[in-house]
């Protein structure tokens, strides 16, 4: 089968940013990432042999000159070096172990240095999802010319509703090609009028340098998650906060800091880190619920919420972003990433339910191994050594 991921920035904006972050931080750090299929999906006979390929072809995608200019002129929070850096690197299908039970359960993970590693998870999380959809025979029924109006007539709506907002839908699209669709479409409706809503761009860095939109993106949840073994858990967001900014130098951007839940985010959160960041990310819980809280922290701390940013970015759709944009009602600058509803609804289709987590890490090569996980403010969505999120979860009541 031909290669599914064939340009090297065919992934996620914070996997850069992340990148950057680990090299100056912890660059002996070594890590394990594991595969969650939150479904409990049967995959079909000789599946993971069909992974393997993809995953095989990946040593041959290198990033070029061209990407390289783009993420110079859009990024310029990264130094000019680590385009040195990103220039020598290739994937090592060696980091990647992918193996199939009896039942057909498919088992992923990738073990290597964490600069390294963390390359990993769109690539295989996309190329997972988009090889199950040609295995269902989604893309074969695909109907291009209906997909784009739906795409239109969403983006009419999302902008035409007053939302600022972009595609977060990379690891679980329907396939590279859709989300080409989408984002350009998303563009053109944009550019076709004034809106009251605003199109903020897309987390997938090739499809922003391609359709010339911003690429969209800070942190992930695995920068705390690793932390935590480092600091410990009432700690590791304020020294991430504090390490990142000494990274980034002030250019912060969205901080997400749901990873152990909001209550001992908010306990530490010091008006000095709240006031450098330019906003929060809402990835998990109620969201009403959580905007009340960010107020009244914001507020607390003498600083007027209608001043810093939220996104929200829990599996919304576009009904659903329209309804706390009305809640908010201005209180704060609300915006939204979307991504399952942008990249993969599509007519008589079912969206993959997956995720590659940090499952272990240790702070250098000699140093020993420690579980990470991840709590969020909603339980369904825990992850890791169930025992260690026992006893967090207790710990943190």
């Amino acid at each position: 089968m031909k290669p599914i991921i064939t340009h090297f920035t065919d992934n996620d904006l914070y996997t850069f940013t992340c990148q950057y972050y680990i090299l100056e931080k912890y660059p002996r750090a070594e890590v394990e990432y594991t595969f969650f299929d939150r479904n409990a999906q049967v995959y079909p006979e000789g599946f993971a042999e069909l992974l393997r390929e993809q995953i095989d072809h990946m040593q041959e995608v290198a990033i070029t000159e061209e990407e390289i200019d783009f993420m110079v002129r859009r990024c310029p929070f990264l130094p000019l070096w680590y385009f040195t850096f990103l220039r020598g690197y290739r994937f090592n299908p060696r980091e990647v172990r992918i193996s199939q039970d009896a039942e057909g359960h498919l088992q992923v993970g990738v073990r290597g240095k964490w600069f390294s590693a963390i390359m990993w998870e769109m690539p295989i999380l996309s190329c997972v999802s988009e090889l199950m959809h040609i295995h269902r025979g989604d893309i074969d029924r695909y109907d291009a010319v209906l997909e784009e109006e739906r795409a239109r007539r969403k983006s009419e709506q999302i902008f035409g509703g007053g939302l600022t907002l972009g595609d977060m839908g990379t690891r679980r699209r329907l396939s590279f090609a859709h989300q080409d669709m989408v984002v350009r479409v998303m563009k053109e409706v944009y550019d076709s009028r004034q809106w009251p809503g605003r199109f903020t761009g897309t987390s997938n860095v090739w499809l922003a340098m391609k359709h010339d939109c911003s690429a969209l993106g800070t942190m992930s949840h695995q920068l705390i998650s690793f932390e935590e073994n480092v600091s410990g858990v009432f700690e590791c967001n304020f020294n991430v906060m504090k390490k990142f900014s000494d990274v980034y130098d002030g250019d912060n951007g969205i901080f997400l800091y749901d990873c152990f839940g909001d209550k001992v985010f908010f306990s530490n959160l010091s008006k000095r880190m709240a006031m450098m960041y330019k906003g929060l990310r809402v990835d998990s819980g109620d969201e009403e619920e959580q905007t009340e809280k960010i107020i009244e922290k914001y507020q607390s701390l003498g600083i007027d919420p209608a001043t810093k940013q939220v996104c929200y970015s829990n599996g919304l759709n576009i009904d659903r972003a329209l309804e706390i944009h009305r809640y908010v009602a201005g209180r704060v600058q609300d915006s939204y990433g979307v991504g399952t509803f942008l990249t993969c609804d599509v007519t008589g289709c079912e969206p993959m339910n997956i995720v590659l987590k940090l499952t272990r890490s240790r702070i250098t090569e000699s140093r020993e191994w420690h579980d990470c996980v991840k709590l969020s403010c909603n339980l369904s969505k825990t992850l890791g050594n169930p025992r260690k999120c026992a006893y967090l979860i207790e710990l943190l009541k």
